[in-house]
């Protein structure tokens, strides 16, 4: 039997370990050379975006230079155009949005990682999680409009008739405000947030876990103290994308911040973002209206590059503390 089993092994074994052949070659080069390819295609083509728009947005930068960046004023009457509102809500409500968003999204993470529910109960919890990602901006701006709204309002009218010397509650909240439009996008972003945070949860070996148990830390020591600092590099990761995905927000935010040309630091206070004056302004604009709402288009970009690195910055020196490398 033994005999047999040797004439006929090796014919399945041969075929599998045999030399690549010219076929072989041809697709593995292929593979790689659409892999390159596609990569340069992605970056050409967000350089040919950057461009077009940068075209556009041209007679804008010459006639009005960085005094559109920094000046409040939006009359097209007058020609005066001013986004500094318009910067500050962007990074306001992001903020905002972020800070809210990254709690309740690595609590869920952690609850969903950390065998709280049992594994079925915890594969529906995720799937409706994740459901979130799915509905539409406009469908969040109604639900914001009709419930959150509504539902702050009593909170927020009592916070500033009692603490109103308080510069974040300086304004009544009478309609579309900055917080009702950071809680929307909060719940915008809870997706990627929880799902990224718990895939990095999940990638922490078993044996930390373990380890810290066996030297007598409890549970929530466990996880607190090894297992989400292990994982922070991918936690920072996800909440860096949730940035980006707030700092370009649009439909939602134009129906809940106000759409109010004003610099303010109030909760209640409406406000307006960069996307959201390209939405409300781009459709019915003029020649000159539309080259620098081109121009404010590249700030945007310019923004998320700029978080988007930082970003980038912060969690390779993350890595590298983890790791012990010293750069």
């Amino acid at each position: 039997m033994s005999s047999q089993l040797f004439e006929s092994g090796p014919a399945e074994p041969n075929r599998i370990i045999r030399p690549p052949q010219g076929f072989d070659r041809f697709v593995d080069r292929f593979f790689r050379g659409s892999t390159v390819a596609f990569a340069w295609l992605t970056i050409l083509l967000v350089v040919f975006i950057i461009y077009e728009i940068g075209k556009v947005a041209a007679p804008a930068i010459q006639e009005h230079g960085t005094s559109l960046i920094t000046s409040t004023t939006w009359d097209l009457n007058r020609g005066e155009f001013g986004i500094l509102p318009e910067i500050w809500g962007t990074l306001y409500s992001s903020i905002l949005g972020i800070l809210i968003g990254s709690v309740f999204g690595v609590a869920i993470a952690i609850f969903l990682s950390q065998d709280f529910l049992p594994p079925k109960l915890e594969l529906i919890a995720k799937n409706i999680i994740e459901l979130l990602a799915a509905i539409p901006s406009v469908v969040y701006g109604l639900w914001g409009i009709f419930v959150v709204i509504p539902m702050i309002r009593p909170a927020a009218n009592w916070l500033h008739e009692n603490f109103g010397a308080i510069p974040l509650f300086s304004t009544p909240l009478s309609g579309p405000g900055m917080l009702p439009a950071s809680l929307v996008l909060a719940i915008m972003i809870l997706p990627t947030v929880s799902a990224i945070s718990r895939d990095a949860l999940v990638s922490v070996p078993h044996k930390l876990k373990e380890a810290a148990v066996g030297l007598g830390a409890t549970r929530w020591e466990a996880i607190l103290g090894v297992i989400v600092p292990t994982a922070s590099t991918g936690i920072f990761g996800s909440i860096v994308l949730g940035f980006g995905r707030a700092l370009g927000e649009t439909m939602a935010l134009a129906m809940l911040v106000g759409n109010a040309n004003r610099l303010s630091v109030s909760l209640f206070s409406p406000g307006n973002t960069l996307a959201a004056l390209l939405a409300n302004h781009f459709p019915e604009a003029g020649a000159e209206e539309r080259q620098v709402l081109m121009y404010a288009a590249l700030v945007l970009l310019l923004i998320t590059l700029m978080v988007n690195c930082l970003g980038a910055a912060i969690l390779n020196k993350t890595a590298s503390r983890l790791s012990g490398v010293s750069k």
